[in-house]
């Protein structure tokens, strides 16, 4: 990514509000749930995204599962020609549910994500990122991990869409878990780093020891009294820019002020200041 304007990707979890519902998930069931208006009633659909983003000179999205309203071919084929049609690449799909190291039901959750990944496929997504598990590490869980993931890749090979998980959720919160289990994994399961998903004293020495594995990235903010906190948010860009990070920066804005599109636009202006 030679442009730095195209290392820059919005998730519609940063544009909530414009979008307002959301279309909650139980891996008990394949349907798509109700829609609920979690963020009001919203003002733009998400088949009408793609052009409002090219508009505000994004080009690269990430979708969070829960903002789908349906799993229909015809929908997601609507979908992915807006897309195309707005020169808007869907850099990744956001499966936001399920629970791999779950005892009792992390079989049923694996078949359930090996279905959304269906759906990323459909839409001509370029990853899908999967939660890695929701309990705390130990043999048992990380081994269910692996289990799934090896399951996923199975169910996915073949196809161009690459499978990426995350330093989120109780199974990799921390560096060494995040390490465990992409060395289990022999490399084919990618890394999606979050600057926000660590806090404490020792957050950015986590961030440096896992982003030379990162192929993607959250670059979420904290903004506080609506000013962004640059002195954080530099921190972490010198943890990825230093381990040799040259995949894109997908803005996360989740504040309330001072806005989404004056806080993504914030966001993307500090980070291209510092990639210069």
């Amino acid at each position: 990514m030679a442009d730095p304007n195209r290392r820059i990707a919005v998730s519609t979890w940063s544009l909530h509000r414009l979008l307002g519902t959301t279309y909650p998930h139980d891996p008990a069931t394949d349907a798509v749930g109700e829609m609920e208006e979690t963020y009001g009633e919203g003002s733009e659909s998400l088949l009408g995204l793609p052009s409002v983003l090219a508009n505000h000179g994004y080009h690269r999205l990430e979708i969070v599962s829960f903002h789908l309203r349906s799993r229909d071919p015809v929908y997601l084929g609507e979908l992915r020609d807006q897309l195309r049609v707005s020169g808007v690449a869907l850099q990744t799909l956001l499966i936001d549910a399920g629970d791999m190291t779950d005892p009792v039901h992390g079989q049923r959750d694996t078949r359930w994500i090996a279905g959304w990944v269906d759906v990323a496929n459909a839409l001509g997504a370029e990853h899908a990122r999967v939660i890695a598990g929701k309990h705390k590490p130990t043999p048992e869980t990380m081994a269910r991990s692996v289990a799934g993931f090896r399951h996923l890749l199975a169910v996915n090979a073949g196809s161009p869409l690459r499978l990426v998980t995350e330093n989120w959720s109780e199974l990799l919160s921390t560096p060494e878990a995040v390490h465990e289990l992409l060395d289990r994994l022999d490399g084919e399961v990618g890394f999606l780093a979050d600057f926000g998903n660590w806090t404490g004293p020792d957050k950015y020495e986590a961030l440096k020891s896992v982003f030379p594995r990162a192929q993607l990235c959250h670059a979420k903010a904290d903004f506080a009294s609506g000013r962004l906190d640059e002195a954080d948010y530099g921190l972490c860009l010198e943890a990825a820019e230093q381990a040799g990070y040259a995949g894109p920066y997908t803005l996360i804005f989740d504040a309330d002020a001072p806005g989404e599109w004056a806080g993504l636009a914030e966001e993307r202006d500090f980070i291209l200041s510092r990639l210069g």
